[in-house]
């Protein structure tokens, strides 16, 4: 078949086969023809492949989970494993806001993650707010950059998505708004093959509050999915691109697999799909992984 529903329980929740029952008579009930499901971890994550469209199969099986902690999508089968990982860092594959952090040793951290909250959500334009935010940390000695870095720590299942990606063959990009000077640490943690960036200004051990322009702005991340696309001599539609902000909503727009990551409501509603339960191992689920192939180890 040409399409595949996929739902993938929450962590700690077991996945019923009479939800992934529901959701089959669901795509029944609005004239989609469903095969058997296909589980790809029992009582954790099922496919479930289908001839019809993927936005009301989607849909239709959405309201057959109804509130159950179960995230739920569906696309085409063509390109399905990705030969491309574009994910975003802060609040996606690490788990802090960097420069909230730095706020709080500044003093000023309350303010800084109020604005961090706005500009996620698209309330703030990005790039005027990132300026900003480090305006107010002029001064910062560079040891309090080493201190926060210190304490970075991976999301759950980001080893696991860029261990298995890479293993399989696809080029695993970590691309930020953030800084180089945590970039640097986090790609090499969770073993990213390439990173981008923004940079911040230093001189005479301090932070002058200041950014190295250009920043990496939204378009930026759109940009090097596109030029890494073509210097791997790949497509797009075999891209997959994550990120929990509204900066990265123009990449997950032309990925062909875009997933907002636990993100704010303004953003998962604007992106094509979602992960709002499970962690990162969802994506490899996503994909079409079975357990059994997913690469489980220690961050180095």
């Amino acid at each position: 078949m040409e399409a595949v529903l996929t739902l993938i329980a929450g962590p700690s929740v077991v996945l019923e086969a009479a939800l992934v029952d529901a959701a089959r008579d669901a795509l029944s009930g609005v004239g989609i023809d469903s095969a058997r499901p296909e589980w790809l971890e029992p009582g954790h994550a099922c496919d479930i492949e289908f001839q019809g469209s993927t936005d009301q199969a989607e849909a239709a099986a959405a309201l057959a989970v109804g509130g159950a902690p179960v995230d739920v999508i569906a696309q085409r089968t063509l390109d399905r494993r990705k030969k491309l990982l574009l994910a975003d860092m802060e609040s996606t594959i690490i788990q802090q806001e960097l420069l909230d952090e730095l706020g709080k040793l500044a003093g000023v951290g309350a303010e800084i993650a109020e604005i961090t909250r706005m500009a996620m959500a698209g309330e703030l334009n990005f790039s005027d707010s990132l300026r900003e935010r480090v305006a107010m940390l002029e001064g910062l000695p560079i040891t309090a950059v080493a201190a926060v870095a210190a304490e970075i720590s991976l999301t759950p299942g980001a080893l696991e998505l860029v261990r298995t990606m890479r293993t399989s063959g696809a080029w695993c990009v970590l691309v930020s708004g953030g800084f180089d000077v945590f970039t640097g640490k986090v790609a090499k943690m969770a073993g990213f093959d390439a990173e981008f960036s923004s940079q911040l200004r230093v001189y005479g051990g301090r932070l002058t509050g200041q950014l190295v322009e250009p920043i990496l702005d939204p378009d930026a991340k759109a940009n090097v999915l596109v030029r890494t696309v073509v210097s791997r001599r790949t497509r797009l539609r075999a891209s997959l691109a994550v990120g929990d902000g509204a900066n990265d909503l123009p990449m997950l727009e032309i990925a062909g697999l875009g997933v907002a990551y636990h993100a704010s409501p303004p953003v998962a509603v604007r992106a094509r799909s979602r992960l709002n339960h499970a962690d990162l191992t969802g994506l490899l689920y996503a994909q079409g992984y079975r357990r059994s192939e997913i690469i489980f180890g220690e961050s180095p």
